[in-house]
């Protein structure tokens, strides 16, 4: 899974570590992607998302479904 959100765009960022002496080493940023199921267009699609997209509800996501639905639905007499 990459860290790219695909409802945002928000990717990874690099940079520098920066130590004490002022020594310089290469770094990457990466943001807090979680691969959700999610609704869109009357369908349910597994799509990688930021958590900034979760909390503010960019991104509807897909009830679960148990796999006896017709036995739950369906009471006997």
């Amino acid at each position: 899974m990459g860290k790219y959100c695909e409802v945002c765009g928000k990717g990874t960022l690099n940079g520098n570590n920066v130590s004490h002496s002022n020594r310089k080493s290469h770094r990457l940023w990466a943001p807090n992607v979680q691969s959700v199921r999610v609704e869109m267009d009357g369908q349910v699609k597994h799509l990688n998302v930021c958590t900034r997209c979760l909390r503010s509800g960019k991104v509807r996501r897909a009830l679960p479904t148990s796999h006896n639905e017709e036995a739950v639905a369906t009471p006997e007499a």
